[in-house]
């Protein structure tokens, strides 16, 4: 199901960087996701709702610029 909130993610595994773009155009990569907290967000039918339980306030968020490989 298409999120309200977030627009699209990546994410990458060695690095345990989650990258999220927000349906507001911002992008945040959190640092030190592991996969299966990722992976919980890929299979979360309510997108917003696991960010904010799982993700949100737990993990450091850098801001990623536009235009970016989704990097920090």
């Amino acid at each position: 199901m298409p999120s309200s909130v977030i627009k699209a993610f990546a994410y990458d595994e060695a690095g345990q960087i989650l990258t999220i773009t927000f349906v507001s155009g911002r992008a945040y990569a959190y640092q030190g996701v592991p996969a299966d907290i990722a992976q919980g967000l890929r299979l979360a039918f309510a997108k917003g709702e696991y960010f904010n339980k799982a993700i949100r306030e737990r993990y450091v968020a850098l801001p990623v610029s536009a235009g970016t490989d989704s990097r920090p």
